[in-house]
């Protein structure tokens, strides 16, 4: 083969003996392929040699193990300053990728792993795709959940090659496409072992098949009379997950089709429009920015000082029990301990039905189900590299629980606790080695929520940290480190949020009003709701150890109390502040009468005053780990970038200005944090008026 390439190429290209060019993508100083402004014009370069004379067929691939291509540089985003630079950006990439279809000879991306975004835009834009068919393919356009779209030509090859349903399928969801349903869509035209991918990307050059198309009835959906119906269709799933005001980039994909049927040079162009318009979009900045905080947790992992291979879970709650399926799930050797076997054997069905729903293959389960074991004496706990108490939330019978487990612990091994308010102080003071206690504070759903807190105090052994960290990341969960301080971040700030909306409810608004209020601003549930799902009794219980470790009175909640005095605690006893039945809370209608005008500023300002108050406690390193904690761990509005940056946004000013508004009208509990001072710091402002 003749090979062509410079030393910073991200781009190899070879011909071979059969006149078949192999260009293979490997950026160079990184794991993962991304097409940035310089690969693509590299790869631009590439077609101009190729073009002429044109070879018998192109195969594009990858030299990368982790997959073909993850997307555009998404960092790159962050430059864009205006609608123009947006579409100068995309429009380059566009004439790329149309280059590389108008090509006169058969061309295929051979893929291996992931294929996303601009990725997958990038082998649509191939006359084939072959791929191989294991548990690692995942073909997706996740620009969405970065409040954009395709904008390589996706929104518009993918329906010419799949069909409408299917295309915004993925388009509006941003979910991947897993290797069976990637060919029975034809989204790939062959799935092939590894070992045989190139012989068969030669095969479908040297013997090109018809290409794929979508049967007529699919088609038939994008001729000008059918989309309108079709068009209803699509916004009302799109409405019942996200509203337009908070997320335009799904309408605008919907909107893109209908107007234009993916036909014609004119959707590209309009396409490249859209999309740089997107980009401008506060939802799109501050999306951006939740994924690159993302990034930087993901980045905090490192490797331990010891392999993490066993993990002893004591407690076999809906907490414990769920943390020990999950670590089972991502390849551990678990034992779950708890002081009856009966209390230990809803959480090994639990276990099974998440494995199920997750692997699929009955042999994966079955492996994953032979990880996880009952273990009443405890015995694990001697062979365990992390030791994980989830047990109730009592610093007396903590302690008790670690009297007996610290002398039965390998050296090396590190015991973390699942609490979600004790300082680890106090729960350390009896320990032989106190530095070797740490907080790994997993949220409920564990399946769901991506968020762990790394709780540490001064006297925590930095390695023991490091290693808390590794294993989170082990398990594929985003790590925030927390100084040890009461409620450490989530359930500090999301406290006073719930207990607002609970003084509200005191005062007459109507439960759902509150709830809907929440909802409308871009929370997923309504405090109400979220109070009877976390359990009015915990609320009530870590409320009042969080209030008295900070020194503030615990708040005066008499309808609470009253519910509590009922054993109306929430959804796990049927009937809280809602009745709830089949595990959703059966709402009364909503109320003509509008909710007051201060209600959001009341429940939402009351949470950021105290994420104020956690930077200026230090609980965390920066007030970006603040966002990145409450987004993950709560779902606060991932489109409004977490409360801090939703701070900045209305200005730190205006924001101390409504707390003292709102103190003088409500009292002490909204009186704003000295705290404001280091976030208008971190973001050049002034926290007074001018």
């Amino acid at each position: 083969m003749k090979n062509t390439e410079t030393p910073a190429s991200a781009w190899k290209m070879e011909r071979d003996s059969d006149g078949i060019v192999w260009l293979t993508a490997d950026k160079p100083g990184t794991s993962t392929n991304v097409l940035s402004s310089d690969v693509l014009r590299e790869l631009d370069t590439l077609l101009d040699q190729i073009a002429s004379p044109p070879p018998r067929g192109v195969v594009v691939l990858s030299a990368k193990k982790s997959g073909f291509i993850a997307g555009a540089d998404i960092k790159a985003f962050s430059g864009i300053t205006s609608a123009e630079s947006g579409y100068r950006l995309i429009h380059a990439g566009q004439q790329v990728f149309d280059r590389l279809q108008a090509l006169p000879c058969p061309t295929v991306a051979a893929i291996q792993g992931f294929a996303l975004g601009g990725g997958l835009e990038l082998a649509l834009a191939c006359r084939y795709r072959v791929a191989v068919g294991d548990e690692r393919l995942a073909l997706g356009f996740p620009e969405v959940q970065l409040g954009i779209h395709p904008g390589f030509g996706g929104t518009v090859r993918s329906v010419r090659l799949i069909g409408v349903r299917a295309a915004m399928e993925m388009m509006l969801t941003g979910k991947s496409v897993r290797a069976e349903k990637a060919l029975r869509l034809g989204l790939v035209d062959k799935l092939v072992a590894e070992s045989e991918l190139r012989a068969a990307a030669r095969q479908l050059i040297l013997e090109p098949p018809p290409p794929q198309r979508p049967p007529l009835t699919e088609r038939a959906l994008s001729w000008p009379l059918v989309r309108s119906i079709v068009q209803r269709s699509l916004i009302g799933q799109v409405a019942q997950k996200a509203r337009r005001e908070h997320y335009p980039a799904p309408y605008a994909i919907i909107d893109l089709w209908v107007r234009y049927g993916a036909h014609g040079a004119v959707a590209f162009e309009a396409e490249a429009r859209s999309i740089a318009e997107l980009f401008t979009t506060e939802t799109a900045r501050n999306l951006i920015r939740v994924f690159v905080l993302q990034d930087r947790l993901k980045a905090l992992g490192g490797k331990a000082a010891m392999p993490l291979e066993h993990v002893h879970v004591v407690g076999a709650g809906v907490m414990g029990g769920d943390i020990a399926a999950w670590s089972a799930l991502r390849g551990l050797t678990v034992t779950l301990q708890d002081r009856e076997l009966r209390l230990i054997e809803p959480a090994l069905a639990r276990a099974r039905a998440l494995f199920e729903k997750r692997l699929r293959d009955p042999a994966k389960v079955q492996a994953a189900t032979a990880r996880l074991t009952a273990d009443v004496a405890g015995d694990g706990a001697a062979q365990a590299d992390v030791v994980i108490e989830a047990i109730f939330e009592s610093l007396d019978a903590k302690r008790e629980l670690y009297a007996a487990l610290e002398p039965r612990m390998k050296p090396g091994a590190i015991l973390a606790t699942n609490t979600s308010s004790i300082v680890l102080e106090s729960l350390a003071e009896r320990l032989q080695r106190p530095e070797r206690l740490t907080g790994l504070h997993f949220f409920n759903p564990v399946s769901q929520m991506p968020l762990v807190e790394i709780i540490h105090t001064a006297a925590t052994d930095p390695a023991v940290v490091q290693t808390a960290i590794a294993f989170t990341r082990k398990l594929d969960k985003l790590p925030v480190p927390c100084q040890s301080a009461p409620g450490f971040i989530v359930n500090r700030v999301l406290m006073p949020y719930l207990h607002e909306a609970m003084h509200a409810a005191q005062q007459g608004v109507p439960i759902t009003a509150i709830d809907e209020a929440a909802v409308a601003f871009g929370m997923p549930m309504g405090p109400i709701e979220l109070a009877d799902v976390v359990g009015l009794d915990v609320a009530a219980h870590v409320g009042e150890i969080i209030a008295t470790e900070l020194g503030r009175p615990t708040p005066t909640l008499s309808r609470l109390r009253e519910l509590l005095a009922l054993g109306k605690l929430g959804r796990k006893s049927g009937a809280g502040f809602y009745l709830w039945k089949d595990g959703r809370p059966v709402k009364p209608a909503a109320s003509a009468e509008p909710p007051p005008r201060d209600l959001i500023d009341r429940l939402i300002l009351v949470l950021v005053n105290e994420c104020a108050a956690c930077l200026r406690d230090h609980v965390v390193e920066d007030a970006d780990f603040i966002d990145a904690a409450v987004i993950f761990g709560t779902g606060f509005a991932p489109f409004r970038g977490g409360p801090l940056a939703y701070a900045r946004s209305r200005g730190v000013a205006a924001v101390v200005e409504r707390l003292e508004e709102l103190a003088a009208r409500y009292g002490a509990r909204f009186q704003p944090d000295s705290g404001w001072a280091l976030v208008a710091a971190a973001g050049g402002e002034r926290p007074e008026k001018s």
